[in-house]
């Protein structure tokens, strides 16, 4: 485990009530279109988007409910839109066999981390890259997980991509953390070239120190993408204090100015009645996170989403925000939805 550098430590710049209400203003987006990725039979969650030559592409998971020994599996969409999406094929496939047999829940690595950029998929060392839940066990994310990492040399393409062998972070690594030896879920892993924390790559992700305890957000980083180390000793989101609160998950940090911005989502019990929303968190360093405790930025509202509104992917392009997110209802429906700044 890499301890806190103490240049993040002395003079962290504190995020003014100003910036929270800008960031906020900023990623609003009251106009809900609806579902964009729905399957019969089949529970669809967790987009990651992209942009090249005009055409956007979309990494997105799936998993049939009623199927013997189900799990995750990860597809490529494709629109010209934002809006209109059809599905390309399958890209990452459960072995049936080893570490990740059972589930390969895969997002994006190393996006275009600039609020409004060109939305592109960076390759590294010739390859594009993706990090993924693997387990060995069938079901709905059945512990224990660990995070994944998988190439291909055209991300465009509906063609499986080649996966490393072992984990690249376990929940029983040695520098495993309190907050994370029970199992590992979503991460977000992206290319910092000023190298904020000392290091290229930095990796978000939320985990589970026991059964019983919160879900909260991690760091880790890396020099090369394959070997990866935790970065500090506790979260850096961490809603476990607030009762009720049960997961801080799947993050996605985008950069706006000078401030680092992540969008993630809180899933919670009130009033004996689970439900889970999107919010985010603001910061100038990585490591010192204020988090946004006015409305969220997607909850559930319609009838098609009653339960959940979770699990944020954003980006803003030709000045209009997209918000897509997983939309489960109480039909036990879920699916990929998105809703927009500007009425379309």
């Amino acid at each position: 485990m890499i301890p806190i550098l103490e240049k993040n430590i002395k003079d962290t710049p504190f995020v003014s009530n100003e910036e929270m209400e800008r960031v906020y203003r900023e990623l609003q987006t009251p106009y809900k279109w609806g579902a964009v990725i729905k399957k019969e039979q089949q529970l669809t969650d967790c987009p990651t988007i992209f942009q090249k030559d005009g055409i956007w592409y979309m990494m997105y998971t799936a998993i049939n409910p009623s199927a013997e020994n189900m799990g995750y599996d990860t597809y490529l969409a494709k629109s010209f839109d934002l809006l209109h999406w059809e599905e390309s094929g399958r890209i990452l496939t459960r072995s049936k066999a080893g570490w990740d047999g059972c589930q390969v829940d895969a997002g994006l690595a190393l996006m275009d981390t600039a609020w409004e950029g060109d939305h592109a998929l960076h390759s590294y060392q010739g390859k594009y890259w993706a990090t993924y839940i693997g387990g060995a066990l069938p079901g709905y994310e059945t512990p224990p997980l660990h995070i994944g990492l998988a190439c291909t040399d055209d991300p465009t393409q509906a063609k499986e991509w080649k996966v490393k062998a072992e984990p690249i972070l376990r929940m029983d690594d040695e520098d495993s953390r309190w907050f994370e030896a029970f199992t590992l879920y979503k991460s977000y892993v992206f290319r910092d070239d000023e190298e904020t924390l000392g290091y290229p790559f930095v990796m978000f992700y939320n985990c589970k120190g026991a059964a019983d305890m919160p879900e909260r957000i991690g760091i880790a980083v890396s020099e090369d993408m394959e070997r990866w180390e935790r970065y500090g000793e506790n979260p850096v989101i961490d809603n476990g204090d607030t009762k009720g609160n049960f997961i801080s998950g799947d993050p996605q940090i985008i950069k706006m100015g000078d401030l680092w911005v992540m969008n993630y989502f809180i899933a919670m019990s009130k009033d004996g009645i689970c439900t889970a929303f999107d919010t985010f968190a603001v910061s100038r360093d990585l490591v010192h996170w204020r988090k946004w405790e006015g409305q969220p930025l997607i909850e559930p509202e319609e009838e098609w989403e009653n339960t959940f509104a979770h699990k944020p992917f954003v980006l803003k392009n030709n000045g209009i925000v997209y918000h897509y997110y997983c939309a489960c209802n109480d039909k036990e429906e879920r699916f990929i939805a998105v809703a927009t700044s500007k009425e379309i």
